[in-house]
């Protein structure tokens, strides 16, 4: 049918690994105030981009398919395990600090974000001394 009416068929989303998952992630810590701007989608390209060795545009194509991960998922916590299965303690520490600086990419702290990142800190089973601070 969508043939017919001449709308092409969306692409299947793959299924999310650590890297994906990380992504996702990172968008919805920067979704969680309800507000998400040019400023954390650059910061969150800039992660990307660092933590997997992806040219700007990669990083922004990577981050196009982990928005609309993050759009289709249930919650939170299917992302965060995803990384807890995979990834060492010493790398889901940097994991929060990327999480960090995409909260405070913005200029702005709201308590949602808080929340959101505790619920992230909470799964990947991050020990409360090792959180990142608010400088």
């Amino acid at each position: 049918m969508r043939r017919l009416s001449g709308k092409p068929q969306e692409p299947k989303l793959p299924e999310p690994d650590e890297h994906l998952a990380l992504g996702a992630l990172l968008v919805r810590v920067a979704k969680s105030d309800s507000h998400y701007d040019a400023v954390e989608i650059g910061e969150i390209d800039r992660i990307l981009a660092e933590s997997f060795g992806l040219n700007p545009v990669e990083a922004a194509k990577m981050r196009a398919t982990c928005e609309k991960l993050e759009a289709k998922a249930p919650g939170t916590p299917d992302f965060a395990l995803i990384i807890r299965q995979n990834v060492d303690y010493p790398h889901r520490l940097d994991v929060m600090r990327a999480l960090w600086r995409v909260i405070i990419a913005d200029g702005e702290h709201a308590v949602e974000e808080d929340a959101t990142l505790s619920e992230i800190a909470h799964i990947l089973g991050i020990q409360p001394e090792d959180l990142p601070a608010a400088d």
